[in-house]
């Protein structure tokens, strides 16, 4: 939550109250958040002792969680399928909770839509990764030494965060080339200037605009099409995922071994088993001469513009939850039901119900 955006909450007739030092690592101060009359507390029991609704980023630990009253809403990016044990203290505690994450994807939910705005994050500083690393300019230069060629970038992709990799490395100079299994990427990729590659594969468009998961069969036959594409690449940004399920495997060791030493791979689908088959989550590997990038939580390396696009979903979805300052849970308005995870004791998203039935068996 950012100063301003909880000045807009209150003027909604919601009491805020933050945890004094909450935004020091995006520099707003405690001071800042008083400005706007925004209640500030050092004392984290009393804060959840009181609180009818607790926005996070991610799930809270069982500590935390413990401290919230039965009957209370609990709202963030709580990825259910990798937090299974939360979710069933939350049904156990009778805490409502929401997940950004599992928002239908529909356009009355964009402003909403925080997988979205921190995967613009993410898009750019995956961009500014592979140039600061990438031994080269990724622009090209007319010298009185000689011409230097533009930099080749190469993105597997083209999702929110890939979209803006693209256009965050054309505006670098570099020339850009994009692959998506979605068909309905290719406008998208060619309107921001890249090069859209053409695979002879059978489109893989999922629901609410996703890809759906692929079989070993055409991952198979995706990594021999775009071997050569990986082969001639400077950099290489991964950002291919699918919510809820492991990362397709793009990037084999033997595709990394045929780049020139000095590339350089960003891979964004580190934490979720990675594009890359060398990828490690949160650290940089070196093989034979390649650099792979394994990011984790980039949006935090750029945390004062991605903390004001998340409060401001934040904001878009509690405003839909509330009526004048008073929580108005409408479980018949599709955002509110499809992002609903617990309520009132029982678990309502079936996947993660379904996850937690397979786990106790």
């Amino acid at each position: 939550m950012v100063p301003e955006v909880a000045n807009r909450l209150i003027k909604q007739g919601h009491h805020i109250s933050v945890e004094s030092g909450v935004g020091a690592e995006a520099n707003f101060s405690d001071d800042a958040y008083r400005a706007y009359e925004v209640s500030v507390s050092d004392n984290v029991t009393e804060l959840l002792g009181a609180a009818e609704v607790l926005c996070c980023v991610s799930a809270p630990s069982e500590e935390l969680l413990a401290g919230l009253s039965a009957g209370s809403v609990l709202v963030g990016l709580l990825q259910p399928s990798s937090n299974l044990e939360a979710i069933e203290f939350l049904r156990e505690r009778k805490i409502t909770a929401f997940g950004l994450d599992l928002l239908p994807r529909i356009s009355r939910a964009q402003s909403m839509d925080a997988l979205s705005s921190q995967a613009t994050v993410s898009g750019y500083r995956a961009a500014l990764i592979g140039a600061s690393r990438l031994g080269k300019f990724l622009p090209m230069f007319m010298t009185a030494a000689g011409t230097i060629p533009p930099a080749k970038v190469l993105v597997l992709g083209a999702g929110v965060a890939g979209l803006q990799a693209i256009a965050t490395s054309r505006r670098l100079g570099a020339v850009v080339r994009a692959n998506d299994v979605r068909a309905s990427s290719k406008d998208e990729v060619q309107s921001l200037g890249a090069t859209f590659v053409e695979l002879t594969l059978e489109t893989q468009e999922g629901s609410g605009g996703y890809a759906r998961e692929q079989s070993e069969d055409f991952l198979n036959r995706q990594r021999e099409m775009i071997a050569l594409e990986v082969a001639i690449a400077d950099v290489v940004i991964t950002t291919a995922a699918i919510p809820g399920r492991t990362a397709p495997r793009l990037i084999t060791t033997e595709m990394v071994e045929a780049m020139a030493p000095g590339s350089v791979i960003v891979d964004l689908a580190a934490e979720s088993g990675g594009n890359c088959e060398l990828s490690k989550p949160g650290e940089e590997v070196i093989h034979n001469g390649v650099i792979i990038h394994g990011v984790r939580n980039l949006p935090s390396s750029m945390p004062t513009h991605a903390s004001f696009l998340y409060a401001r979903n934040i904001a878009e979805f509690v405003g839909l939850l509330s009526k004048d300052g008073q929580m108005a849970l409408n479980f018949d308005d599709e955002i509110v039901a499809g992002s609903c995870i617990t309520h009132e004791g029982e678990i309502r998203h079936e996947p993660t119900a379904n996850l937690l039935k397979e786990q106790r068996s």
